[in-house]
């Protein structure tokens, strides 16, 4: 298993813990508030799980830095601090060196846990009821403590060590219920555009000339003058003729674009309301008197 420092899994961490950064947070005894150290780093394993927090004994040991399996920290983000649940300043003095300059190995590790398995770093209160002339039957089995393999090793199996759910770090999610809105695309009819022919009958105005003959006498004013014997040409049958035309209207029929007639589609937009009832849990805390601190 390969741990890796947070700022190196995730850049982003600080965005990820909500502003929250557990890095540079005293670190102090449970029991008395005695500072050992303050947070250097944190290491996390492949999925980001935090499995270590790297403590830097300077305080008081200069340049020491040893490591605190989370299952064995509280966080106190109202006080920022972190305490050691279990462990006294001593046993922290005691406590196996983290050089980052060394791997962290499967090895280096285990040595690591099989410290905090020593009972005397145990986060669970001794029994006191017990009487002391109490005796340990002989036949009875001794506790044994369970056998862990390098290659086949997991961190669930140690919650006492990794569990952040135990028993300081308890975990209650709240749920509710959303609304989720969806579309759903439906034929609402059809608009059909056609054309058809009517008739009708117009009427158009077409000036027209017409000739006509008008014989008009008139008496000329050297009438009753004498002409000369040659002038006066007496002839029977002459005859004048005049053509007389007029003009016709000549009707005939043309097509011409009136109007054109686009058909399209436009989307209007529009919010429809919607409701619905919804559920979502609430907190209810029963303290039965006692004192508790909500943030």
């Amino acid at each position: 298993m390969v741990l890796y420092k947070l700022e190196d899994f995730d850049p982003n961490y600080r965005d990820t813990l909500q502003g929250e950064d557990i890095k540079g947070l005293g670190v102090y005894t449970e029991t008395n508030n005695e500072k050992i150290g303050t947070v250097n780093d944190v290491l996390v394993d492949d999925d980001g799980h935090f499995r270590y927090l790297i403590v830097d004994l300077g305080f008081w040991i200069f340049g020491k830095k040893v490591l605190l399996p989370v299952g064995r920290t509280r966080i106190d983000h109202g006080t920022d601090r972190v305490y050691a649940v279990g462990m006294t300043r001593e046993q922290a003095e005691n406590l196996p060196e983290f050089n980052e300059r060394l791997s962290l190995d499967q090895d280096y590790e285990e040595r690591v846990r099989g410290v905090y398995r020593n009972p005397s770093y145990s986060n669970q209160p001794l029994d006191t009821s017990t009487p002391l002339e109490t005796r340990t039957p002989v036949e009875a089995p001794l506790e044994t403590t369970p056998a862990y393999t390098r290659d086949t090793y997991k961190y669930e199996q140690e919650p006492s060590l990794y569990g952040l759910n135990e028993p300081h770090h308890e975990t209650m999610k709240l749920y509710e219920e959303r609304l989720i809105a969806s579309k759903r695309r439906q034929k609402t009819g059809d608009v059909t555009v056609g054309k058809h022919v009517e008739t009708e009958t117009a009427r158009v105005a077409v000036p027209v000339e017409r000739e006509r003959v008008v014989v008009e006498r008139i008496t000329p004013e050297n009438a009753g003058r004498a002409v000369s014997p040659g002038e006066a040409n007496f002839r029977e049958g002459e005859v004048t003729r005049v053509e007389l035309h007029e003009e016709t209207p000549d009707i005939r029929k043309e097509a011409v674009v009136r109007e054109e007639i686009r058909v399209k589609k436009v989307v209007e937009q529009d919010t429809v309301q919607a409701e619905g009832t919804i559920r979502r849990e609430e907190l209810d805390v029963n303290t039965s008197g006692l004192p508790i601190e909500e943030r």
